[in-house]
């Protein structure tokens, strides 16, 4: 199989868990390797994954080899692999227009984000002469005008995108229309997580229900230590993402609680917790002649590897789609892999769909 030549914008945790993913699972070439949904897609298999270029804005990345950057601080994920192949990829000035929030200067070096003084790269022509298939968005929460020149960067380079943070480029019908004009598959937006809060809460709030019990309210409460949660504590950042994960719970009730029974959302930001993340959730319903029952949850997981098992799968199947001259937002791909695609599709029957694109159904 040909490499699927990735490109990143936003070298942080996540990053980091998905490039030392690659060399993990080019070195377990066993079809059952733990932790992979998927280890072969249509021939595709993770180790098919070639990073070819890196823009970030931080003074500590910029101008390092990628296999230096993705250790460099804040990055503070969990080390998967001992030693990373090295890379011929020097990471690139991004732009970096809305990408630092204002209130991430008041900590310390090695938690926050230190902005390199750097000219931006000239991005296009990097992403044309890279090659690259794909753009991964893994830019912080909030960015909007950093995420929107980017997909413009796409568009005018046949680049396809996958956008894993909330702001809706996939899911919004503008941009949908300019993706499929230009013959270019689109995935987005906000990525689901392997086995994240927002994949958790849906399948409970589906379980409830297919077996009758009437949720009144529920919660989902969420808080870390990376730059991720760092950065939400600007709640003006959070807009799209409270839309985005509330709708994804949402969407799988008969009849949602209301506004004031369901509350979605990252919380708060403890520096020690590092790239852990922990997820608190509540249900609270009734069931057989209406006697209250209710439901409490606590997951405890590494932020960016769970992340990096979806993305993994997400390339491979854009790449797929590219193969097949597909364009435009993938409906199927993106219910699968995001909480904010152009559609909800319930989880099973969105993987059922994947495997039969896959196929070639």
């Amino acid at each position: 199989m040909s490499k699927i030549r990735v490109a990143i914008a936003g070298v942080g945790n996540c990053a980091s868990s998905l490039v030392q993913g690659i060399e993990y699972y080019r070195n377990s070439r066993h079809r059952l390797a733990i932790g992979l949904i998927n280890y072969e897609l249509a021939g595709y298999k993770p180790g098919d994954i070639e990073v070819v270029a890196a823009f970030d804005i931080d003074a500590r990345k910029v101008g390092q080899k990628l296999h230096h950057a993705i250790f460099a601080p804040p990055n503070c994920t969990e080390r998967i692999c001992a030693k990373v192949s090295k890379s011929n990829v020097t990471v690139e000035m991004g732009p970096v227009l809305d990408g630092v929030s204002s209130h991430m200067k008041d900590y310390p070096e090695d938690r926050t984000f230190v902005v390199a003084n750097r000219k931006s790269a000239p991005v296009e022509r990097i992403l044309a002469d890279s090659g690259a298939d794909v753009l991964l968005n893994y830019l912080p929460v909030g960015s909007e005008r950093a995420t929107k020149f980017y997909t413009r960067a796409c568009l005018n380079t046949g680049v396809s995108l996958i956008n894993c943070i909330p702001v809706f480029i996939a899911s919004d019908t503008e941009w949908g229309q300019r993706f499929k004009e230009k013959r270019i598959p689109v995935v987005g937006d906000d990525i689901k997580s392997q086995l994240g809060a927002t994949i958790l809460h849906r399948m409970l709030v589906r379980l409830c229900e297919d077996r009758g019990i009437k949720i009144d309210r529920t919660y989902q409460l969420n808080f870390g230590g990376n730059t991720d949660f760092l950065n939400m504590l600007n709640r003006d950042r959070l807009r799209s993402k409270k839309i985005s994960k509330t709708e994804a719970v949402e969407s799988q009730f008969k009849e949602p609680p209301g506004a004031d029974n369901i509350h979605i959302g990252p919380s708060d930001y403890v520096p020690w917790q590092k790239d852990n993340k922990v997820c608190f959730i509540r249900i609270e319903g009734r069931g057989f002649a209406e006697v209250p029952l209710n439901v409490e949850m606590r997951l405890s997981v590494e932020d960016s590897p769970n992340s990096a098992g979806i993305v993994i799968d997400a390339i491979r199947l854009i790449k797929i789609a590219r193969d097949r001259k597909l364009a435009g937002p993938l409906v199927a791909v993106s219910s699968y892999a995001m909480k904010h695609p152009p559609q909800q599709i319930d989880d099973r029957i969105a993987r059922a769909m994947i495997m039969e694109f896959v196929k070639g159904d």
